[in-house]
């Protein structure tokens, strides 16, 4: 019997996008750093990565989302689904936002981009916004696994209440970690985030 190989892994068009998205974005990082984001136009970001500026927005619709990871809900989700089910609700969302960092942190050069990521949320407002409203995507995301594994309606007030609390906590940790130059252990940064929130929740 002839045995039949299965392909693996995504295909040539979906690597070629990957690659796209990967090229668009170090460019304009680079020219974000060279001559700041406010003097930076989609066009010149085309124009470095060797594509058009339709081509840009297609993977990008703002340019403040070149600036945002895009890939890290999807991800979260599968690990927050695949948690112990009596497990206890912060820990398993502790484990599902800690998960896209896992590869970015044994990669020295993903590293040094992230951290250039959070400087330009920091500094930049139209970024800072748009990663706000990215937040609260995920959180929503989050609250509707996190209900569905509990048995509860996808609109649970406190489940909802949980979930955005624990996102709160996790985004001052990162922040945190920038300031220590991404020396501090980002789960250690986390779980004294979760502490403190806990703290203030029982007082």
């Amino acid at each position: 019997m002839t045995s039949v190989t299965v392909p693996t892994g995504p295909s040539l068009r979906e690597r070629k996008k990957i690659r796209t998205r990967r090229d668009i974005r170090r460019a304009a990082l680079r020219l974000f750093e060279a001559q700041g984001y406010d003097g930076t136009t989609v066009e010149r970001i085309a124009e470095a990565a060797e594509v058009s500026a339709s081509t840009v927005f297609r993977y990008f619709p703002t340019k403040e989302d070149i600036v945002l990871p895009d890939d890290h809900d999807p991800v979260m989700v599968a690990e927050l689904r695949a948690r112990p089910a009596r497990e206890p609700v912060v820990a398993s969302l502790r484990h599902a936002l800690l998960c896209p960092l896992r590869g970015v942190l044994a990669d020295e050069g993903a590293l040094e981009e992230l951290r250039q990521r959070l400087r330009l949320v920091r500094s930049v407002p139209a970024v800072r916004a748009r990663m706000g409203e990215r937040i609260r995507e995920a959180g929503r995301l989050l609250a509707s696994v996190t209900a569905e594994r509990l048995g509860r309606p996808d609109d649970d007030l406190e489940v909802r209440v949980v979930v955005a609390a624990v996102m709160g906590a996790w985004s001052e940790a990162v922040f945190h970690w920038l300031d220590s130059d991404g020396t501090a252990d980002p789960g250690a940064v986390l779980d004294r985030s979760l502490e403190l929130l806990a703290a203030g929740l029982c007082r």
